[in-house]
């Protein structure tokens, strides 16, 4: 049985490192990954050497910081809110509604952004006017940004990790909560002392496979729903994007490779470090 996802991963997962030598050659497409001259550390250095080197990680690093502190907090919210609807239908509807969004193509998505955020026909820009205020520029205000893109992330994963919580909450007896009630506790006093603990080491699985692609940036999000601006760049421009822009500029694959091979690296030590400190905390709730 579980032949085929190991073969899966093998084709998919493993097979593909053989790539990561790129990273370390001056890769010409007639000579191929063989033929090509060693680089060595050519394509990192080339990576690290411009001055938007620091903007790219300080933005990559910020804003999936936010993400994953908004993300969890707001997706336990909905699913503890979720778990305490009696009604069977409601339950589902609220959660198909939610989890819609996470099918949406981001192209969608941005064009829904625009709608909202547009300089003449935008809503957001019409009910300020209509209020009395100016309307902003808004693919021309950098400073917007973080809060914008968080709440588009908000929209569309809330729905599948508010899930992910739900089954965990589903898997906790009811007697934990019955014994509760027979000891007087209320709402809160069961929120605190019975969901939230039994929820901890899934939170802890979540927040440290989150915290392992903390230097990967969802590009459509950032590409995409940006529209691309350059106006934007001082707080948009993250290293998958910067990568992109590069490789379609130069057309330098070797560092494009070098990228990828530097956020892998880094995720897999921040993976380690991240499950090394909750094994000193308490060792029973690390992941290995």
């Amino acid at each position: 049985m579980a032949l085929p996802a190991v073969i899966w991963l093998l084709v998919f997962s493993y097979l593909p490192m053989f790539g990561l030598i790129i990273a370390f050659k001056d890769y010409k497409y007639d000579k191929g990954i063989f033929g090509s001259a060693w680089a060595g550390l050519e394509n990192f250095r080339y990576l690290f050497a411009t001055k938007a080197a620091q903007d790219i990680t300080f933005n990559t690093l910020y804003m999936n910081a936010l993400f994953i502190v908004t993300t969890l907090v707001v997706s336990i919210t909905v699913a503890i809110l979720a778990h305490s609807i009696k009604n069977h239908f409601l339950t589902k509807y609220y959660q198909s509604a939610l989890f819609l969004p996470f099918f949406i193509s981001y192209i969608i998505v941005a064009i829904f952004v625009q709608a909202l955020l547009g300089n003449d026909t935008g809503m957001v820009n019409r009910l300020l006017q209509h209020l009395g205020r100016p309307g902003i520029d808004w693919y021309s205000s950098p400073q917007y940004w973080p809060v914008i893109l968080t709440l588009v992330n908000l929209w569309k994963s809330i729905g599948f990790w508010s899930l992910i919580y739900f089954a965990g909450l589903l898997g906790i007896s009811p007697e934990f909560y019955e014994a509760a009630e027979v000891d007087g506790a209320g709402n809160w006093a069961k929120l605190l002392y019975i969901t939230l603990p039994l929820l901890t080491p899934l939170i802890i699985i979540t927040v440290i496979l989150s915290i392992g692609r903390i230097f990967y940036a969802d590009f459509g999000l950032f590409y995409q729903v940006t529209m691309n601006r350059g106006q934007l760049f001082s707080t948009t421009n993250v290293i998958d994007t910067y990568v992109y822009r590069s490789l379609v500029t130069t057309g330098d694959i070797g560092m494009a490779s070098a990228a990828g091979f530097y956020q892998a690296i880094v995720g897999f030590l921040l993976v380690l470090g991240s499950n090394l400190i909750v094994r000193r905390i308490n060792p029973d709730k690390a992941v290995f």
